[in-house]
């Protein structure tokens, strides 16, 4: 019953026994209680400590036992203000938690604000994006530009594709064409159609995205540099907008398992007509070669494969000849 106030059931047993018959000694109580005298000796060194028993007056070197309503008074009063003590040692940590939590607050960019969140780091996106394909219902919409798919990115996302397709998930992605050329990232691909997913291919392709159930999309805040992070967002206007976007992509590109047609007397193929596309805007090599996915060596050999056919001794002669065919 005391054990509340510290007291356990030994201590409690010599307690009472001791307020029963104050003449009993340590080998008295251990028979009657049926403890060790060890234990008796414990308990009476235990209650000496909380107060429960002081000198005897009467008898020189013996114990007396103080009276509950007074002995146990004192344990609770102390009882409350050690309680009183934690209690504020509580709420100097709360206030102290607290404050903590509103300068992390402020400086912590996975915050959401307004229907969009600020994702920083690959931990906080692949922790988002596992949350998202987790609450998948219907279908999920991805465009991942730049030809291959790093190992690293291909590991993350296979249980994730593997748990949203068992599940009937719908899953359509567009690869861009230069992903073909590479065996890891077109292997991947082809194991998605397999599992029952949906991919496509295509030359150009805008930047990284992903929407999920046509409620939330996952863009980057600044493609060309994935350490800004991203954002995810689930404004409707803006999802129905990159909705549209990858509609618009979708229809454009072609299914995996279809070649691209080759180059012919009559036009470019596919990826050649937007290299020159690019290139006529006044885009570098290097830099069309960020947007479609290639080396800058393949940029070269392709433009060098299309001057030969224009019959063109410089790109300035390409460019007129290509739009005298109709090509730009």
């Amino acid at each position: 019953m005391l054990q509340a106030l510290g007291l356990g059931a030994a201590v409690e047993a010599v307690y009472r026994g001791m307020l029963a018959d104050p003449s009993e000694g340590i080998a008295e109580l251990s028979t009657r209680l049926g403890l060790t005298q060890t234990q008796v000796r414990a308990s009476l060194d235990q209650l000496v400590d909380l107060g429960l028993l002081r000198p005897s007056r009467d008898s020189p070197g013996a114990l007396r036992a103080v009276r509950p309503e007074l002995g146990l008074e004192v344990l609770l009063r102390r009882q409350e203000t050690e309680v009183a003590r934690q209690q504020k040692e509580l709420a100097h940590s709360r206030a102290a938690a607290a404050q903590v939590v509103s300068e992390f607050a402020e400086l912590r960019p996975n915050t959401e604000v307004d229907g969009a969140e600020r994702l920083v780091g690959m931990d906080a996106i692949q922790n988002r994006l596992e949350e998202l394909a987790h609450g998948l219902a219907r279908e999920c919409l991805a465009i991942l530009p730049g030809g291959a798919l790093s190992e690293a990115s291909m590991e993350a996302s296979r249980p994730l594709d593997r748990r949203a397709l068992a599940r009937g998930i719908e899953m359509c992605s567009v690869y861009q064409d230069s992903a073909r050329n590479d065996p890891a990232t077109l292997a991947y691909a082809r194991w998605l159609t397999e599992q029952g997913g949906q991919v496509r291919t295509s030359p150009l392709l805008p930047p990284r995205l992903l929407v999920f159930d046509r409620t939330v999309a996952v863009v980057p805040i600044d493609p060309d540099n994935s350490r800004m992070g991203a954002l995810c967002t689930s404004a409707p206007g803006i999802v129905a907008s990159l909705v549209t976007l990858f509609e618009q992509t979708w229809e454009a590109a072609v299914p995996l398992g279809a070649d691209r047609p080759r180059a012919t007397d009559t036009g470019p193929t596919g990826p050649e007509l937007e290299l020159l596309r690019l290139l006529a805007s006044g885009m570098t090599d290097e830099a069309a070669s960020k947007r479609l996915g290639v080396s800058l060596r393949t940029v070269r050999r392709q433009m060098a494969a299309l001057m030969e056919r224009l019959h063109a001794t410089s790109r300035f002669e390409a460019g007129l000849k290509a739009a005298r065919e109709g090509w730009l």
